[in-house]
């Protein structure tokens, strides 16, 4: 197990010298950087004195332990920066290390006390010790802190999600798939390892190097995919055409303020008909809100107020919705007889295999193999 610890550490370093080295850096690539380097020490140092500490030396034990508090923090600033325009440090951000920061702060207190001192011992939580409340109310803080920011970075998947709909025709390059599916797994590894550790708290069963080495096995092989995955992750968003995703709210609370009037958005929703139907702009499978807004000559916000209240629909919806119907044109068109399904889908400005199926699907009901069935069934009807 020492040799796995070592060889991520040095993977982890490997990995934070070639993200150095992109051209260009982005200020999300430097928070991997940090995130990385802070990992691999904590794997090597683990991989070198982990037992040895839990034996011999609780109070650096504990402090082990509660730098744990750190990697959550780390994970939901990398997905911030990556989902937005954060190009700095502000000082709010320092707020997430206040419950590391108090932790070892008690633990340095505490190490002046020897009747206290002697009782911030891991392995003797399951025995008759009378650890303090403060020892495990960190603890019990160290435990939550990864489901907690797990959560946390769901929501911020979330945000995502809404910039995407409302300003984007396709998510192809931009949805973080990689990373969702990490920080998925890694949340329900990290419960299950927590919940190994409290029943062996509970009922002294298995052991504390088990429970620790769990963790930090999981937490290797995590760090490895982030390193790999990372490094080629690049920008998501400009500062030039970043749109901030607006609330989910309902329309009406989110328009409110809106100087637009009935007659002008009926004016612009049959100006943005007219305009997809004469340029096709939904065949660009790069389209975005503020291209489409600068092609029609409607400022973003009216634009994005019009599809959601004229059409009903956010952006992505009324793209991919042109792009359906493309779609169920071409295939009965002669001309693309000897076109892929997905060839043809390509045709119609879709990008992705996954994303074509997922919208045709949402639009009709069928999957695109079941809708040339029926068309070749009705087709062939006499009736």
């Amino acid at each position: 197990m020492k040799f796995v610890f070592l060889i991520t550490a040095f993977g982890t370093f490997f990995f934070s010298g070639l993200i150095f080295q992109k051209k260009p850096r982005a200020f999300h690539d430097n928070i991997l950087i940090s995130w990385l380097i802070y990992l691999g020490f904590y794997i090597g140092v683990y991989s070198f004195y982990s037992h040895e500490l839990f034996t011999h030396f609780h109070l650096l034990s504990v402090s082990l332990l509660s730098l744990l508090m750190l990697h959550g923090p780390f994970m939901y600033l990398y997905v911030l920066c990556l989902i937005s325009d954060k190009n700095r440090i502000r000082l709010r951000d320092f707020l997430h290390l206040l419950p590391f920061l108090f932790f070892n702060g008690y633990i340095l207190i505490a190490s002046f006390y020897p009747g206290i001192a002697e009782k911030l011992n891991l392995e003797g939580l399951s025995q008759k010790y009378d650890p303090p409340f403060l020892f495990l109310f960190f603890l019990i803080l160290t435990a939550i802190s990864g489901p907690v920011y797990f959560l946390l970075i769901m929501r911020l998947f979330r945000k995502l999600d809404i910039n995407i709909f409302n300003n984007y025709s396709s998510s192809a390059g931009i949805d973080l798939g990689w990373l969702r599916k990490l920080v998925l797994i890694f949340g329900i590894i990290w419960t299950i390892l927590i919940s190994v550790t409290v029943i062996h708290h509970v009922l002294n069963m298995f052991s504390v190097a088990f429970c620790t080495d769990g963790l930090f096995l999981s937490l290797s092989m995590f760090v490895l995919l982030i390193g790999y995955f990372g490094l080629k992750q690049n920008v998501l968003f400009s500062s030039e055409d970043l749109i901030i995703a607006e609330s989910s709210g309902k329309t009406q609370f989110r328009y409110s303020g809106s100087r637009l009037t009935e007659e002008e958005e009926k004016a612009y929703a049959g100006k943005l008909t007219a305009h997809m139907i004469s340029s096709k702009s939904y065949l660009n499978p790069e389209l975005s809100l503020p291209k489409l807004a600068e092609e029609v000559g409607i400022s973003i916000h009216y634009l994005s107020q019009v599809i959601n209240e004229r059409f009903k629909l956010n952006f992505f919806d009324f793209i991919n919705r042109y792009r359906v119907e493309a779609f169920k044109a071409k295939v009965k068109d002669p001309r693309f007889t000897n076109y892929s399904l997905l060839g043809i889908a390509f045709e119609c400005g879709f990008n992705s295999k996954s994303a074509f199926n997922r919208v045709f699907k949402q639009n009709t009901g069928l999957t695109p193999s079941q809708y040339i069935k029926s068309v070749k069934g009705s087709s062939q009807d006499p009736g």
